[in-house]
């Protein structure tokens, strides 16, 4: 069965096209900066918002309806949505996709059950990687929605539930690197704390660490040599997250040795939940050597929630291009859309307008960025800011040869500095042109 049979291939058509199912900006061939479009941004569909979506909230009941979610076994819905999703994937020319393990395969009874029904449904995945050409970006385990976690699953205050968390994870693990997935995610949902009168902060984050290195030491067993990522969210669902942002997630990492084998899934919206901006984030990720990977939506700044939208920001996506450009490019990782529909937005069409916006709004952040980078001005003013240190005191600083007595005795002998212009007004402009 089809599920898009009213859909065409979704190709290239240029700017000046008016075809809303057509790509204006995202040509996967196209060279930038020495690599094609596709080469660069590595998209990715997020199985859990776009083909299990329902525009739900906690005011409405579900409103979307799809042909692959109307069969009453769950297995056989299972079945039909993986088969709509590579669908999916091949209709939009999308490379990747991404899932938790109880996106693709139901709960069972048991956790054996649970085991067999994701086994049956990763085989059937595995077949249809071959069948098209898609391939898996990463995986992870849902160890949030389950009544059991409700107070957290590596950092419950229940060894019980401690255990059944590193349970579901091997498996899922195990289907990862069944699939070939080219990395693996550990986004904790319930990793936090409402109030401390219940909680002993210190044990709960060094039973997670104790968690991280299980896994670190089960992909060495397994042969999984894809890249572990920790998902940065500063809140939602609970008050207090371990893993605010990504500073936070890197001394953590520093702190309990896990440095060397994990990077940064940075979200968009996480960003602006934990009060930065997404090029903000992906700074300090990148600038560390790691910047992993990328969940691409975008939040609203009216909404103190995770909204999830489709990111049409064009200033948002050119920054965050600049960043990966600067860097080096996103590695093994990708721009995977955790993004959902709005809840008015009811038509399966809708689920590629979004997806085609998101695409285009990267792409042409990416012909942006590559032309400010080529020209070079804006990156003029940052090394004229910053010249000062090509000097001899700033190379003595840069160096680690300057000390306090030095540096006292320099500035008895040179005086107060010259304030300089930091041209905030003048650099925002200039970044403005390049926008058209």
């Amino acid at each position: 069965m089809t599920h898009f049979n009213n859909i065409p291939i979704i190709k290239y058509e240029g700017s000046d096209s008016t075809n809303p199912l057509s790509f204006k900006y995202y040509d996967a061939t196209r060279v930038v900066a020495g690599k094609t479009m596709a080469e660069h941004l590595r998209f990715a569909v997020s199985c859990w918002h776009t083909f299990l979506g329902t525009g739900q909230d906690i005011f409405g009941s579900a409103v979307h309806s799809r042909s692959w979610s109307g069969d009453s076994d769950p297995m056989s819905r299972a079945k039909s949505t993986m088969h709509a999703a590579f669908e999916f994937c091949q209709k939009l020319g999308m490379e990747y996709y991404c899932f938790h393990d109880r996106d693709i395969a139901p709960e069972g009874e048991t956790f054996a059950e649970s085991c067999k029904n994701l086994e049956e449904i990763v085989n059937l995945a595995d077949d249809l990687q071959k069948e098209t050409g898609v391939k898996l970006l990463w995986g992870t385990a849902n160890l949030f929605s389950n009544p059991r976690f409700t107070h957290g699953a590596s950092t419950n205050p229940d060894a019980h539930v401690f255990a059944y968390a590193a349970a579901q994870v091997k498996h899922a693990m195990d289907a990862t690197k069944q699939l070939g997935g080219e990395g693996y995610v550990f986004w904790g949902g319930r990793e936090g704390y409402e109030t401390l009168l219940n909680t002993d902060m210190q044990q709960e984050q060094e039973n997670m660490a104790k968690f991280f290195h299980m896994a670190v030491d089960y992909a060495k067993k397994i042969g999984f040599t894809g890249q572990f990522l920790i998902e940065p969210k500063p809140k939602e669902p609970t008050k207090h997250q371990y893993d605010f942002d990504a500073a936070t997630v890197l001394n953590f990492l520093r702190s309990y040795e896990l440095i060397d084998h994990f990077k940064l899934n940075i979200e968009a919206n996480h960003a602006t939940l934990a009060g930065h901006t997404f090029a903000h984030e992906l700074t300090v990720a990148a600038s560390a050597g790691k910047l992993g990977s990328i969940d691409v939506n975008r939040g609203d700044l009216l909404l103190g929630w995770d909204t999830d939208q489709f990111p049409t920001d064009l200033y948002d996506t050119t920054q965050a291009m600049l960043v990966l450009l600067q860097h080096g490019g996103i590695g093994k990782g990708g721009l995977n859309f955790d993004a959902k529909l709005r809840r008015g937005s009811t038509d399966v069409e809708d689920l590629f307008y979004a997806h085609i916006g998101g695409m285009d709004t990267f792409a042409r952040g990416l012909l942006i960025a590559s032309d400010i980078i080529e020209d070079g001005k804006i990156n003029e003013v940052l090394s004229n800011r910053y010249s000062s240190y090509s000097s001899e005191i700033g190379q003595s600083i840069v160096s680690g040869e300057a000390d306090f007595d030095s540096l006292d005795k320099w500035v008895r002998e040179n005086g107060e500095p010259k304030m300089q212009s930091g041209k905030q007004e003048y650099l925002e402009n200039l970044f403005n042109s390049y926008i058209r």
